[in-house]
């Protein structure tokens, strides 16, 4: 149920919103991957919940832009 409100909420924002949110998710991405190599991560499952949002926000704007 809570990936259908983020995804509501991603289809609400702009397109210049959506990459910014994704430029933001990408950085958080690499950073996550780095501390995983170094033996810094926590949490592991971050890089995925990571990569999961990336696609989210991908998927949305590439609809925006069919839908022009």
């Amino acid at each position: 149920m809570k990936k259908t409100t983020e995804l509501k909420q991603l289809r609400d924002l702009s397109a210049e919103e959506l990459r910014d949110r994704e430029t933001d998710l990408a950085e958080r991405l690499f950073t996550y991957r780095v501390q995983k190599v170094i033996g810094q991560l926590e949490k592991p499952s971050k890089v995925r919940d990571a990569k999961r949002g990336m696609a989210r926000v991908l998927t949305v704007l590439s609809e925006k832009e069919r839908a022009r």
